[in-house]
């Protein structure tokens, strides 16, 4: 079975790079002040908490030998004072850093979901929306946990490595370099596991990216899934993916629970040299170890290991992270193909001139769609462009409206080239209905003002009857009120389209474009909506693509496109005269009816 866009794994990168890392930072550094008072507080709540082991150490030595009962109180109070610091300083952190890690969150997925916005219809026509939105959320959502509190308790703790070693290293040296000698060993097993787990966590990611991609599909298809009966093999392909994400995911954990057992067996090790060398060497007076030096170097030595393995579980994280980052940045890299040349300034107000001069466009290199298209419209024609399916039609209005840029050529309005004009000034002047009347969830009245948000309700309902949509709308339970699920699965076809072109002409465009506008819209309400759309036409450019040629008999001239280029123009009654590409392709579909 051959493979789709969702069952394919996508690259990896090879080498661990920094770059990642470095970037990420560019995040932290508005919040640079609030890390600084969090990184003071813990510090210090960690230097003063490094003194308590020297409290044990002197009410050993000294205090209990010599009966100071003064001097227990007074070390008991300050290990309360520095405990109860520790606390407040924890409560601070925790707080903030849970502020700090959201915020960089939310202006993380702001930045990658503004980027998508601007991005190109190829983009999203080369691969599966469930891939994308893996990484808006669930990407995202994974550095939570490393921007809250991975990089505050780092820092804490490689400072809390430096204490703790000058601490053990003040009570005694030889005790402290047998403790070291685990560290080597620790750092073996840390490059071991770097690359393995690293790729582990790359895969997983694509896996999870794989079956996102599938599930958004199979949910958006489900329609024709239960029309054909596909479930059983849906459960199949699904059931595939899920395992795959299994496991990769076991495999990644695998690797990551490595490192504790590690730290914790080296741990035990280095401990158990230090308590019996330690008391071997308290029968030698000159050694200068005594029982309150063993219980507080013991104390250093479990704290030792604690922020090692802290350290080992970030760097777990930090891969972790590395690999959702590659994929965000990725994303956020992805170039703008279509945007505001330097220098482009505002689209004046639209008259309604247009002119395609030599325009030649493809979607992939080599494969020319229009090759050295030409033509022009007046302001407030009406033109209708007609031809074969894959033969350019839908591009040329998509040239017009700059989804894409042309590949040679010019395309003016009012004599004015719109790659020199900003999209947003250009666009914001035209209405567009495309082929997918896409709705989204929520009113009715809330889709038809989507174009224009600042209009009354009475314009939309002015709209919409138009259109002729206000009759079936006041049908349904709350009018203009009444909610519309995702994609508008309640709405007929038909339904859809009339609702989407109240849209485009609530806009008020200078130019509109109507892309099989007609195509779902039985006759009768097609007569109707005709009626409507001359009285709206009148003083506009207007672009209609249509398969049926019946609504486009009083455009005022007809391309019939094919071939990459403009075969035939004219009126309706000039072209059946010439007797060739459209006189043919009208005859088809009137034979057609009339059987």
């Amino acid at each position: 079975m051959a493979r789709n866009k969702y069952d394919v794994d996508e690259v990896l990168e090879d080498k661990f790079d920094l770059n990642q890392l470095k970037r990420l930072a560019g995040y932290l550094r508005p919040y640079k002040i609030q890390m600084g008072i969090v990184l003071f507080l813990m510090l210090s709540a960690s230097a003063l908490g490094m003194l308590i082991p020297k409290f044990v150490m002197s009410v050993m030595d000294v205090c209990i030998p010599e009966k100071d009962m003064k001097g227990i109180w007074i070390y008991a109070a300050y290990t309360i004072l520095i405990a109860l610091y520790t606390c407040v300083s924890l409560r601070i952190k925790i707080k903030m850093m849970t502020g700090v890690g959201q915020n960089i969150i939310h202006q993380l997925r702001s930045d990658i979901f503004t980027h998508l916005q601007e991005l190109p219809f190829s983009y999203y026509d080369e691969r599966p929306h469930g891939k994308i939105q893996v990484r808006v959320v669930n990407y995202v959502n994974n550095l939570s946990d490393l921007l809250s509190n991975g990089i505050i308790n780092t820092v804490t703790d490689l400072c809390n490595l430096i204490f703790i070693i000058f601490f053990m290293l003040s009570i005694n040296v030889r005790l402290t370099l047998i403790c070291l000698c685990g560290l080597p060993l620790l750092t073996a097993v840390i490059i071991f596991l770097k690359k393995r787990q690293r790729r582990a966590w790359q895969i997983q990611s694509n896996k999870q990216s794989n079956l996102n991609a599938y599930i958004a599909e199979s949910i958006n298809g489900i329609r024709v899934t239960q029309s054909f009966v596909r479930e059983n093999e849906n459960q199949g392909i699904f059931n595939r993916l899920s395992d795959g994400y299994r496991q990769a995911w076991m495999r990644a954990v695998k690797y990551n629970f490595v490192m504790g057992p590690s730290v914790d067996i080296i741990s035990a090790v280095t401990t158990g040299f230090i308590y019996v060398l330690g008391i071997a060497w308290m029968s030698d007076a000159g050694s200068g170890i005594t029982v309150g030096v063993l219980i507080a170097f013991t104390a250093y030595i479990s704290r030792f290991w604690q922020p090692i393995n802290t350290l080992a579980s970030f760097y777990n994280s930090l891969l972790t992270a590395i690999s959702y980052l590659e994929r965000i940045f990725e994303t956020i890299d992805e170039p703008v193909q279509i945007k505001d040349k330097q220098g482009a300034g505002e689209m004046p107000l639209i008259r309604g001139d247009v002119e395609f001069k030599d325009v030649t466009f493809s979607y992939e290199d080599g494969v020319e769609i229009l090759k050295k298209i030409s033509f022009q419209v007046k302001k407030g024609q009406t033109v209708a462009i007609v031809g074969p399916t894959g033969a350019g039609k839908t591009t040329i209005v998509n040239l017009l409206s700059r989804f894409y840029n042309v590949d040679s050529g010019e395309v003016l309005i009012d004599g004015i080239n719109i790659e020199d004009v900003t999209i947003k000034s250009l666009r914001s002047q035209m209405g567009v209905m495309m082929q997918d009347s896409f709705i989204f969830s929520g009113t009715i009245m809330d889709n038809i003002r989507y174009g224009n948000d600042i209009v009354s309700d009475e314009d939309v309902i002015r709209a919409a009857k138009t259109v002729c949509a206000h009759d079936f709308i006041m049908e349904m339970e709350d009018g203009y009120q009444t909610q519309v699920n995702e994609r508008g699965s309640r709405l007929s076809a038909g339904q859809r389209q009339l609702i989407s072109f109240a849209r485009a002409l609530l806009a008020d465009p200078r130019i509109l474009i109507l892309d099989e506008a007609t195509s779902s819209i039985d006759t009768e309400t097609e007569i109707l909506l005709q009626r409507g759309l001359d009285r709206l036409l009148e003083g506009r450019t207007s672009f209609i693509i249509a398969h049926r040629l019946s609504t486009i008999k009083n455009a005022d001239f007809i391309m019939y496109i094919d071939q990459g280029g403009i075969r035939e123009m004219g009126s309706h009654e000039e072209l059946l005269a010439k007797q060739g590409d459209y006189y043919k392709l009208y005859m088809s579909q009137y034979d057609f009816l009339q059987r």
